[in-house]
């Protein structure tokens, strides 16, 4: 494995893996529990968006983990209690609505919500629950997804293929010359370049991974806990089949 590219939010990196199992890996992160806004009461809303829009918004924003049970799991039976469900209320009038009106649970603080009019309010009580991905979008805690490497030659007659870097400026550049830079982010193979002699595309057998978190977990963390859920459903399949 052969780290390309780190921030707080996304993790790339190169592995010799088998296109197999990094499908199955890249699903198992819908089996990963976070925290999202799962019910909303809306006592207010004076603005120009349905309740229903306002509702699917809140749902999107990202909140931090809470260890909470699952709610179809906890010794309340689903009725929401302080063990399964965290409770959030905005009260906002005459200005822009953001994220950080709900609290300290969310991780992004300015993200917009909805603009209110200096006569307009809105009013909400929403309940947050963890759950998995698999069950619903807003529960998904980042985005992983693949693609195979590549290795770019330029014998002698292609480095005059000025054009072709004009094409694909993120992927070659022009000095006099023609030249590669960040094969990683290479998504061409030789057919989309066969106009141009000279120039090979051809794939390493690696893939190039990518986890962007949407900030509730780490992208590393993520990658570590779609392993576990993927082992744990092998362990479950492994048992039936006993």
């Amino acid at each position: 494995m052969k780290l390309i590219q780190k921030t707080p939010e996304k993790i790339t990196f190169e592995t010799e893996m088998n296109i197999s199992l990094a499908n199955a890996i890249r699903r198992s992160v819908n089996e990963i529990l976070t925290l999202a806004i799962d019910e909303v009461d809306i006592y207010r809303n004076d603005s120009a968006l349905y309740d229903e829009i306002i509702a699917h918004r809140l749902g999107l924003i990202p909140l931090k983990s809470e260890k909470l049970t699952e709610y179809d799991k906890c010794s309340c039976k689903g009725k929401g209690c302080n063990k399964c469900t965290l409770e959030l209320k905005l009260n906002v009038e005459g200005r822009e609505v953001l994220s950080k009106d709900l609290g300290k649970e969310v991780v992004y603080n300015e993200m917009p919500i909805v603009l209110l009019e200096n006569d307009q309010g809105l009013e909400v009580v929403a309940k947050a629950r963890v759950g998995r991905g698999r069950v619903h979008a807003k529960f998904t805690p980042g985005l992983v997804f693949y693609r195979e490497g590549v290795k770019i030659t330029i014998a002698k007659d292609g480095e005059k293929h000025e054009e072709l870097a004009n094409l694909f400026p993120n992927i070659f550049e022009f000095d006099g010359k023609l030249k590669s830079k960040d094969e990683w982010k290479c998504d061409l193979d030789q057919t989309d370049i066969d106009n141009f002699k000279g120039v090979e595309i051809k794939s390493t057998g690696n893939l190039i991974f990518v986890i962007e978190s949407w900030g509730q977990i780490k992208p590393e963390e993520i990658f570590t806990e779609a392993i576990a859920a993927l082992e744990d459903n092998l362990s479950e399949l492994s048992k039936a089949l006993d």
